[in-house]
């Protein structure tokens, strides 16, 4: 039975309307057609560059995963960059580690991640070992394919691939994918809209997996809400009273205790605010579709009995910032408006509309996805199955109470990374000082977040650390006013952390002890 996505869209509206005749029912629950218990299915959808406040915009996300499944509120992306994130959420390493620390050749993308033999050690390649039926669709890593590869390359671990190789798939039209090995070239009509396509290609691969009686994993990876901004046709024109928040760090009004890459940024003027308001509503206009494909995923999943024996995971590769901190659109900093991505996840033994405050983030998938398939986990991950932080209220015993994060810096390559990722005028923006005058670039950086507090240690000796019970917003940066050997001890527990690997990091994430004294 293959469905399309327009007609799972005039079903779920169908559906929809007639479940809220029923003041009993909670949410959707369709018929199953039969039920298979273990092992279970995972799906992990995969945005890109969604912000957390964007989420409030996405009805259906909120209906099938918020309401039904864990919202992890304290999630973190090590390094808050495309590549180096997706290579994270794949190995479970983090950057330091992987190799992987930038969107280019050098220093990370695609080619490094293939050179270095990191497609062999991914957990598609372990899931499908176990027995899984393994498909991506969508984006893969920055610079796929290289010319070290043909177009029609498929990597290790992949049973199904569906991927964009030529043409703008940032622009959802006028593109190419590689699907299995063949090359589709996909125009300009609505129907070629990217986002809507994955739904299509994600469905038939999802009742493929059920109709053949495998367990399977699906890693579905959207190019929305990444510039620039392409909406659905249906889409175009939605939210337009709607207006970026206004919060504390909207504009800050005295950057003098930041780094010098902020403290030399001017004010944002009228126009830059209505500039970023009119972004924003662009990306929720893009993320509609994204909250469509969530809702004809479930739909296929109970149409098949499949429902109740999948997980289904719902995050972002790294944030988005917006006017904080004066910062002009883009991303690659230790604020919480880069590295906190929301997490949703419903499945097996999860409770339903809960919250969960345990420290975790991108390098724990896969170890994460390892624990739901029962997979012998001798393989030194960095990160831990997050599955005890979802289930208890409160974090396990011996939980970490740091995440590390990092950020690196191109010296070779002109600082090409940061005018191709975070500014549109990108040929403009080969050096370093044209980045710094736009806002564009960040020195690298290494840093802990903690649930209370934001450390960071520039490459250039700068600090900044945040108390965020009284300063959610990270506004004022206390690094020269807090007690000197309060600094030092953060320092350490950040250079014992940035060291570590694999199972160390069981070890050097919980706080130390004279810190801990000083809390």
């Amino acid at each position: 039975m293959n469905i399309t996505r327009r007609e799972f869209i005039k079903f779920a509206s169908i559906a929809t309307s007639a479940a809220t005749l029923s003041a009993c029912q909670g949410s959707l629950r369709l018929p199953a057609i039969h039920t298979q218990k273990a092992p279970p299915n995972i799906i992990f959808i995969l945005t890109d560059d969604l912000d957390t406040i964007s989420l409030e915009y996405m009805p259906r996300v909120k209906q099938y995963l918020e309401d039904e499944g864990v919202y992890m509120t304290e999630y973190f992306v090590s390094l808050p960059l495309c590549c180096p994130s997706r290579a994270s959420a794949l190995t479970g390493q983090f950057a330091h580690n992987s190799g992987i620390k930038t969107n280019s050749r050098h220093f990370g993308g695609y080619e490094t991640f293939h050179s270095t033999g990191l497609e062999t050690k991914t957990i598609a390649v372990d899931l499908q070992r176990a027995g899984y039926r393994t498909g991506l669709i969508g984006k893969y890593l920055n610079g796929y394919p290289t010319n070290v590869v043909k177009k029609t390359y498929v990597p290790p671990g992949w049973n199904y691939w569906c991927s964009p190789v030529g043409g703008d798939p940032y622009f959802n039209l006028n593109y190419k994918l590689n699907e299995y090995g063949e090359i589709v070239h996909y125009k300009n009509t609505p129907q070629d809209y990217l986002t809507d396509v994955l739904t299509d290609k994600a469905t038939h691969f999802i009742q493929r997996s059920i109709d053949k009686g495998q367990p399977f994993f699906a890693y579905i990876a959207t190019y929305a809400p990444h510039g620039p901004i392409t909406p659905a046709p249906r889409h175009a024109g939605m939210f337009r009273d709607v207006t970026m928040p206004r919060t504390p760090s909207f504009n800050e009004s005295d950057v003098s205790d930041k780094p010098e890459y902020i403290n030399n940024l001017p004010p944002l003027t009228t126009d830059d605010e209505k500039g970023i308001d009119h972004l924003f509503q662009g990306r929720i206009q893009m993320l509609q579709a994204v909250d469509e494909m969530v809702e004809a995923l479930i739909l296929i999943l109970q149409a098949a009995g499949q429902l109740e024996n999948t997980y289904i995971f719902f995050t972002s590769d790294n944030g988005f910032h917006l006017g904080q901190h004066r910062l002009r659109p883009g991303k690659a900093t230790p604020y919480d408006e880069d590295i906190r991505v929301p997490l949703l996840v419903r499945g097996p033994g999860l409770p339903a509309a809960q919250r969960r405050r345990a420290l975790v983030g991108n390098i724990d998938l896969p170890a994460t996805f390892a624990d739901i398939a029962g997979l012998d986990r001798s393989r030194h991950f960095d990160g831990r199955s997050i599955l005890p932080a979802m289930r208890e209220s409160s974090p396990p015993s011996g939980w970490r109470e740091a995440y590390l994060i990092e950020h690196y810096i191109s010296k070779d390559e002109s600082y090409e990374d940061y005018a191709n990722e975070d500014l549109p005028e990108k040929e403009s923006l080969l050096d370093k000082e044209n980045l710094q005058e736009s806002g564009a670039y960040r020195p690298a950086f290494k840093g802990l977040r903690t649930n209370d507090s934001l450390y960071v240690e520039y490459i250039n000796g700068e600090r900044e650390l945040y108390d965020l019970i009284k300063d959610p917003y990270q506004i004022e940066n206390l690094a020269n006013s807090a007690e000197k050997d309060y600094v030092e001890e953060f320092s350490m527990w950040l250079k014992r952390i940035s060291s570590a690997k694999g199972k160390a990091y069981l070890r050097v994430e919980v706080m130390p002890d004279k810190l801990r004294k000083s809390y």
